[in-house]
């Protein structure tokens, strides 16, 4: 059976069977593959991507699951311009918020969500947004510095 999905904002139509993960479909049918799997179980978060602007886990949702809704991944955060990141995307680059990077797009998307619903959230606000991921490399402060200016970019943004 053919999947359409609105995949950053251009419709994805694609054969996929019925029991197909997000995470699959983004990745194979898509090849968008900066959405990763890294545990099968939904719980380290590297598989975050946006559903209708909400963070989900795709490796525990069916593509067909979606039809209908939008789905943002790392991808479609710049639109893919280097030049022109997501103020979250720009802040882990430049807090040095990743070092093997599996997890960050997922963890990026969790903050993007995050942000989104609390543009001025505190370390312990911070911190609980990112429950469901898992980062094996940073310890996690440099992250939480990202998502602080992050927070701080779109903030002057807004008031601009």
């Amino acid at each position: 059976m053919n999947i359409t999905i609105k995949v950053n904002g251009k419709l994805e139509t694609h054969p996929a069977e019925p029991r197909t993960l997000l995470v699959d479909f983004l990745r194979d049918s898509c090849g968008l593959t900066g959405t990763r799997s890294g545990c099968d179980t939904s719980q380290c978060g590297c598989c975050t991507v946006l559903l209708d602007g909400e963070a989900i886990k795709s490796c525990s949702r069916l593509a067909v699951q979606t039809v209908g809704h939008e789905v943002t991944t790392i991808e479609g955060l710049s639109a893919g311009d280097a030049d022109h990141l997501h103020p979250v995307q720009k802040a882990f680059t430049e807090c040095h918020a990743l070092q093997c990077g599996y997890c960050t797009s997922g963890m990026i998307m969790s903050c993007v969500d995050l942000l989104n619903k609390n543009p001025n959230p505190s370390d312990e606000e911070i911190a609980l947004g990112l429950e469901g991921n898992i980062c094996r490399c940073t310890g996690y402060l440099n992250i939480i510095q990202a998502v602080r200016v992050a927070s701080k970019e779109i903030s002057a943004r807004s008031a601009a």
